[in-house]
């Protein structure tokens, strides 16, 4: 076992990096953290590792700070290394990444920081139980023993789109990951492109496809053909709605729509969020299911936003006739000389559709059900029962304290998840803000407990 408190925190996206810079203030002085990545770099992660300047952040500068007590950590930071600080402005996700790595490096520089924050750049591929901890295999055949292990493995590339036989393309006629290399590779400028999806992955590669200079048509299709809202410059919160956390869903809406026409749906939506982990964590199954069914397509378009300026590209390539969204089903997709035949119906229409396209693109949005992942420790935590998937499949069941759930029923007092796949437990934990105060708080609860094994 380690001569010294000693947590491996597996992923160095923005959820593993913020734990790791939390635990570096909130755990005891002789804390061993080993910050374990498989892709180049720590800190961007997928979701801010991107140099696409049309890629920008869909929340503001003001709540996007990495310190929940510290409001105006990146705008100082912005100040300082890029020349801004405006509050309300919308940074791109590489300028936000560039901030989360060079936290990282300022952490490694600083006193006993190399000792205390060590990069592993490898991957995560098994995990035993041990008499006080863990052994942790990674790929390049390093054991790695620890006590304790946090998940930090973030968004998984979206769920399989069953029934069409699309799995069985080629990458070149089917690109299954939005965010994979070849995913745009080898279109030809004038190629009509399907995306499956309207929402913001959608969105992210309408964008990558007119940086990179296409010309062809972009159709856009999902059930319901809802695409995101743009932001606005919206008052402060001033007060919270009255509907209680356990209401029914009904009178969720009721009142959201009340509050809405007295001050504006963004306000009232905003006005929301504060409580909205604690909805559904107060909602049995049953509930979070009539949910997810009926209103979170609703929920997902008002909640998440476009930037204005990106809003701005999106109208100007459906003005120009480029960007084409409807609402609608696949029923069939069919292999020809030039490419895709896909055979659909238009939401509420009796007679079928074709249209053509030389490659789909799946932008339906991050996956994270465990037993459909590629990653081999996830894969491994499972089957041996280690980790369960959550009930609704979004990713792995936690408890309150985001310990991981086995098989057994049990809370794993040493194996944690933080971020994405944490979904399940508490549904809106993909945006900064969410991650940031539940990063904070196992910091704090982690911290103190690795202080108390390392005293005892």
């Amino acid at each position: 076992m380690p001569d010294r408190p000693t947590v491996a925190i597996v992923g160095a996206g923005f959820s593993g990096s913020l734990l790791a810079l939390h635990l570096l203030r909130a755990g005891p002085p002789d804390l061993r953290i080993l910050l374990i990545e498989r892709t180049p770099g720590f800190g961007p992660g997928l979701a801010y590792g991107g140099h696409n300047p049309d890629h920008v952040l869909n929340v503001r500068v003001s709540n996007m700070s990495a310190w929940p007590r510290d409001p105006d950590h990146l705008q100082r930071w912005l100040a300082a290394r890029a020349g801004s600080d405006s509050a309300q402005a919308f940074i791109t996700r590489g300028t936000y990444g560039r901030y989360i790595a060079d936290m990282i490096q300022q952490a490694i520089a600083g006193p006993d920081g190399a000792q205390r924050l060590i990069l592993v750049h490898d991957e995560a591929t098994g995990l035993a139980r041990t008499s006080e901890g863990f052994r942790l295999t990674l790929a390049m055949g390093r054991t790695l023993f620890v006590d304790a292990v946090v998940l930090a493995i973030g968004n998984q590339p979206p769920a399989p789109l069953h029934g069409l036989g699309l799995e069985q393309l080629p990458p070149t006629l089917y690109a299954s990951d939005p965010w994979a290399k070849l995913a745009l590779a080898g279109l030809e400028a004038q190629a009509p492109v399907l995306l499956i999806g309207t929402g913001l992955t959608m969105v992210d590669i309408a964008l990558a496809l007119g940086s990179r200079g296409h010309r062809g048509s972009i159709q856009a299709l999902s059930r319901r053909g809802l695409a995101p809202h743009r932001h606005a410059v919206v008052s402060p919160i001033q007060g919270q709605g009255s509907t209680a956390i356990d209401s029914p869903l009904s009178h969720l809406v009721r009142d959201v729509r009340r509050r809405a026409t007295a001050i504006g749906w963004r306000e009232a939506v905003d006005e929301l969020r504060p409580s909205v982990q604690s909805i559904w964590r107060a909602a049995d199954q049953t509930r979070r299911r009539r949910f997810l069914r009926h209103l979170r397509p609703w929920w997902d378009i008002h909640r998440h936003r476009m930037a204005p300026v990106v809003a701005d590209r999106v109208e100007a390539m459906r003005g120009s006739g480029q960007l084409i969204l409807s609402a609608g089903r696949i029923s069939r997709v069919d292999v020809t000389e030039d490419g895709l035949a896909i055979t659909w119906y238009a939401r509420g229409a009796v007679d079928e559709q074709v249209m053509y396209a030389s490659r789909i693109i799946n932008c339906t949005g991050p996956g994270g059900d465990p037993r459909h992942t590629q990653n081999p420790l996830l894969r491994q935590l499972v089957s041996r029962g280690m980790a369960t998937p959550d009930a609704l499949g979004f990713g792995l069941d936690v408890d309150g304290d985001d310990r991981v759930i086995g098989a057994t029923g049990r809370a794993d007092p040493r194996l944690y998840a933080v971020g994405p796949m944490t979904k399940g437990a508490h549904w809106e934990i993909v945006a900064v803000p969410d991650i940031r105060n539940q990063v904070a708080e196992l910091a704090t609860r982690l911290g103190h407990w690795l202080g108390l094994e390392a005293v005892g």
